[in-house]
């Protein structure tokens, strides 16, 4: 049974019927759950259904994916059923200028839920990653398809060294988390969201009205560091990240002035130590 689910017993499939009959109720954010045993990409999967489904709330698993991507097409790749790989289709009701706060948003319901049920220190690196210390643990992927927002996330589990898809990476096994079930990972990450995503919807996207700002800068592993930062052409901004703004922008104070930086800004965040401050060249 060489395409079985369960061959490989350490790494047990999920099941789509059980993490429907948790999470999809009436009143409840998710309106449906569905689990495929392989894809290209779950983002690129909901992206097609946006014009034919008026409502928010689906959510797409794969327990694995042959063409997953990060920002700028970054490529992620994963053995199947290591980690939790998953999109949602989001319609927010706010301001479009305020929107940019979605991702970081389901960043912080994400580490807020791993760090209460997998037991792991999870800090905030703006604008997309869950990191432990200098180590990637997740990575966020936001995209705008009409009105709608796609937000996909992978999420490393059992994944062992030899099998990290990139350098400086790690996952809940590396970090001997207190669960590595996916299962419960997955709906308490999902209860958060939504948490989280009410809040903020109530609050018409206002990111301090909602907790959310004061939420994620207390996480945040960027805020307060120099910092280098990569942009297009070729360019490196260097400075203090002194917060984020009501966009979700990041605010970088360099050698000439204050920069606002959006998440399609920039190639690569890095920390500093930074000698020369400056404005971007």
């Amino acid at each position: 049974m060489p395409d079985s689910p369960y061959t490989d017993l350490d790494r047990p499939p999920l099941s789509e019927a059980a993490l429907t009959r948790a999470l999809v109720r009436p009143g409840s954010l998710w309106s449906s759950v569905r689990v495929v045993e392989r894809t290209g990409s779950t983002n690129a999967d909901l992206a097609r259904t946006v014009r034919e489904s008026p409502a928010e709330g689906a959510v797409l698993v794969a327990e694995s994916q042959s063409a997953g991507r990060g920002r700028l097409g970054r490529p992620w790749t994963a053995p199947s059923r290591s980690g939790l790989t998953f999109s949602m289709l989001l319609r927010p009701e706010v301001p479009l200028a305020r929107q940019g706060w979605l991702a970081l948003l389901v960043g912080l319901a994400a580490a807020s839920a791993v760090r209460r049920i997998a037991e792991v220190d999870v800090r905030l690196k703006w604008p997309n990653d869950l990191m432990v210390g200098e180590r990637k643990l997740a990575g966020i992927l936001a995209e705008r398809v009409d009105r709608a927002v796609v937000v996909g996330m992978g999420l490393n589990v059992s994944l062992r060294p030899e099998e990290l898809p990139v350098e400086r990476a790690t996952s809940l096994v590396i970090e001997d988390a207190a669960c590595v079930d996916r299962d419960p990972l997955l709906r308490a990450i999902l209860r958060e969201v939504e948490s989280h995503y009410r809040e903020w919807t109530a609050a018409g996207g206002d990111a301090d009205a909602a907790g959310l700002r004061a939420a994620y800068l207390a996480w945040s592993s960027t805020i307060g560091q120099e910092v280098r930062i990569d942009l297009p052409g070729e360019r490196v901004l260097t400075g203090l990240a002194t917060g984020v703004d009501a966009s979700g922008h990041l605010l970088v104070r360099a050698g000439d002035g204050e920069h606002a930086l959006s998440a399609g800004d920039v190639v690569h965040v890095r920390r500093g130590p930074s000698p020369e401050p400056g404005p971007p060249r």
